[in-house]
């Protein structure tokens, strides 16, 4: 029996799917079986995924149903007492999965772990610093208030966990993975390997079609977890919808290209008239310079 499963759901990834399992294929920890769930691609997803020459790999064909029912179909097919998930445009360091089930045997009580992750460009040719968080332990507060996992392709979980939890939950369009994060804390610790292992590609298409999406949903994901969290946690419901409108304002500067000034501002003033103590924070501060670089920028490009 392999050690991992690493369930990959891949829907029209023609460009990067190759450099994806190529990166699985490189891990470090060898006992592994790869799981591709091909959601129904159009393009050359499959044709590009039947070159590959890999006895652990497994590709199973599906209609269409996207992204959460995709990897709830790799659970089902997973054998494995731990599972990871990688979406079909990110990568990994050689040494993630190894570090990862380390860190968890060394700590019996947890039942994820997850690593510091940096960011690259659509064209994998420049990096950014990504989220780099030390949370252990019991980490539901931490949760409640910033997506410090930040991706579905950072964790390594215990198939008790998955067991425990259930499936991601299908109807949700986007942020499926913050809610099974939020879920799982609530029961079980989490360890940190503190190191850069997951590399998440930005990507790029209509970002403020894309911001609109993930605003709803995330605020969605978090009104379900404070619902369903204990007395003692909802003091923090304030400070977790500010941290949301605090994400999507270094979205519309980073990536909108069309009014991405404008709607950076109306999410700032949101973030800070919900949580005020945010002002006091680096990051917030930062985001501040950067909407007066742009909307300075803005005004003489007008001229």
């Amino acid at each position: 029996m392999p050690i991992v499963s690493v369930i990959v759901p891949a829907y029209n990834c023609e460009s990067t799917i190759i450099e994806t399992i190529v990166s699985i294929q490189n891990q470090t920890l060898f006992d592994i079986e790869i799981i591709v769930i091909n959601d129904g691609s159009t393009d050359s997803t499959l044709d590009r995924l039947m070159t590959i020459q890999d006895k652990r790999l497994k590709i199973l064909n599906y209609e269409n149903s996207g992204l959460p029912t995709a990897r709830n179909r790799g659970i089902a097919h997973a054998t494995s007492p731990y599972i990871s998930f990688i979406d079909a445009d990110d990568l990994w360091a050689p040494d993630k999965l190894e570090l990862q089930v380390a860190a968890l045997k060394s700590h019996p009580n947890a039942g994820v772990a997850y690593s510091w992750t940096i960011c690259m460009d659509n064209e994998g040719k420049n990096f950014y610093p990504g989220v780099q968080a030390s949370y252990q332990g019991n980490v539901f507060s931490n949760l409640l208030v910033c997506n410090f996992i930040a991706s579905g392709s950072n964790v390594l979980l215990t198939r008790q966990v998955i067991d425990a939890v259930g499936e991601f939950d299908s109807t949700l369009k986007s942020c499926e993975d913050w809610d099974y994060w939020l879920r799982v804390a609530r029961s079980w610790e989490f360890v940190v390997v503190p190191k850069p292992q997951i590399i998440y590609r930005l990507s790029s298409g209509a970002m403020s079609s894309k911001i609109d999406v993930m605003e709803k949903y995330q605020l969605l994901v978090l009104e379900k977890a404070f619902t369903e969290a204990p007395s003692e946690y909802q003091h923090l419901k304030k400070q977790g919808q500010s941290y949301i409108y605090q994400f999507l304002t270094h979205l519309c500067l980073t990536r909108a290209k069309n009014k991405g000034a404008v709607t950076a501002t109306k999410n700032l003033w949101k973030s800070i008239n919900l949580y005020p103590k945010t002002l006091l924070t680096l990051k917030t501060q930062k985001l501040i310079i950067k909407l007066l670089i742009a909307q300075t920028r803005n005004r003489v490009s007008v001229r």
